[in-house]
């Protein structure tokens, strides 16, 4: 099972880690830095609950809030309201990591 600290570490290299999904993959291009790359991953993947996550996430971050919160209640999970984005991303992140 991938760690979170070796997740955040492989952003040195070219690409995501070759055994996450989709929704990991955005969360590895989001913290590279690169919103648009990450948008894509997920957006090929609307029927998936954890894509649709991030997805929530990635516009909380854009902060179009009205948007966000359609992609939270697809995602079943509740809009954040009192955490921040950085420890947001940590929470998915591990949450997606342990199902792997």
């Amino acid at each position: 099972m991938t760690t979170i600290a070796s997740f955040r570490s492989s952003i040195s290299a070219d690409a995501p880690p070759a055994d996450v999904g989709p929704a990991l993959q955005a969360l590895w291009w989001l913290l590279r830095g690169d919103w648009e790359r990450a948008h894509q991953c997920v957006q090929q993947h609307e029927d998936d609950d954890d894509c649709n996550w991030v997805h929530a996430h990635l516009h909380r971050q854009e902060g179009d809030m009205r948007n966000a919160g359609g992609w939270y209640q697809r995602a079943h999970h509740p809009m954040p309201t009192d955490v921040s984005l950085q420890d947001e991303w940590s929470a998915i992140t591990a949450e997606l990591l342990a199902k792997q």
